[in-house]
């Protein structure tokens, strides 16, 4: 409007919380994520391991239902540090085919519509920008990886009862810090790709070849030059290092050490900062 007019009026409405302003674009992005019913479908098929997990904790506490069922308890699972890796695992394993879904378009979108621009001319950083796309992520994969094993962390806790649970603590410990660790490697590489390559289905391609690639190069350097430090390419590789040593499990093949593992991790998180530090900027246009 015409500033002679003088009927311009401030913004009388609620304020936002400056520290709660970040949460602003995953709330918007759910909301548009949870339109589509093969959305919803695929998000409830990712609680099936964790409810098949479920009733074999009840099972182990409950005679009458073995009773019933006709099985010993020596025919189900153990459930220690192997049962919750299996766990995690596969959750997030699922992790990634969401990420492949949705990482793809996060960062893509504003850049291909000059968003960036809106949002950081805003009392909004770059810093919040990223947190926040990160967290569309973040929150919506922790559902379905380590909030399901820490519950049915302390539900076999419940059941066991005794010292179980200080005695098996740090399976807990185990089951968040591999998770974590996942979830941020995934986010932080689906924005890169996002931020860099605006095709959706490049972008997939590129998720799915960062673990695929580096699979044949690791055991290739491996067989010529008898060393494991090939394998250092490789987050998966990495992945599974992490979980023998924070899981104890002596059976799973760790080509990395523990510090060899962490060090994968902080090299493509430090690639990906750095990828989207930059891409992620507001420019002004000088006429």
């Amino acid at each position: 409007m015409a500033v002679y007019e003088h009927s311009y009026k401030p913004y009388e409405g609620t304020l936002t919380s400056a520290w709660s302003r970040f949460l602003v674009i995953p709330r918007y992005a759910y909301q548009d994520l949870f339109k589509y019913k093969l959305f919803i479908a695929l998000f409830v098929l990712c609680y099936v391991y964790p409810l098949i997990s479920t009733v074999i904790i009840y099972l182990h506490h409950n005679a009458n239902a073995l009773a019933v069922l006709d099985i010993t308890v020596s025919d189900i699972l153990p459930i220690n540090a192997t049962f919750f890796y299996v766990l995690v695992s596969v959750q997030t394993s699922l992790a990634f085919v969401f990420t492949v879904i949705i990482g793809p378009v996060l960062v893509s979108r504003d850049l291909a519509n000059n968003a960036l621009p809106l949002y950081l001319c805003r009392p909004f950083s770059r810093f919040e920008y990223i947190v926040s796309k990160m967290l569309v992520l973040l929150i919506l994969l922790s559902m379905f990886t380590w909030v399901p094993g820490l519950l049915l962390f302390f539900f076999q806790s419940y059941l066991e009862g005794g010292g179980w649970m200080a005695d098996n603590l740090w399976i807990a410990g185990a089951i968040f810090t591999v998770s974590i660790a996942w979830l941020v490697i995934l986010a932080l590489l689906a924005m890169a790709f996002s931020a860099w390559i605006k095709w959706r289905t490049a972008a997939s391609a590129a998720l799915f070849a960062i673990f695929i690639i580096p699979t044949p190069i690791g055991f290739i350097i491996e067989e010529l030059f008898n060393t494991n430090m090939g394998h250092m390419l490789n987050l998966g590789v990495a992945f599974s290092a992490l979980s023998s040593h924070l899981f104890q499990l002596d059976w799973l093949d760790a080509k990395l050490s523990f510090f060899e593992a962490w060090g994968v991790f902080a090299a493509y998180a430090l690639i990906c900062v750095f990828m989207l530090s930059r891409r992620v900027h507001a420019y002004e246009v000088v006429s």
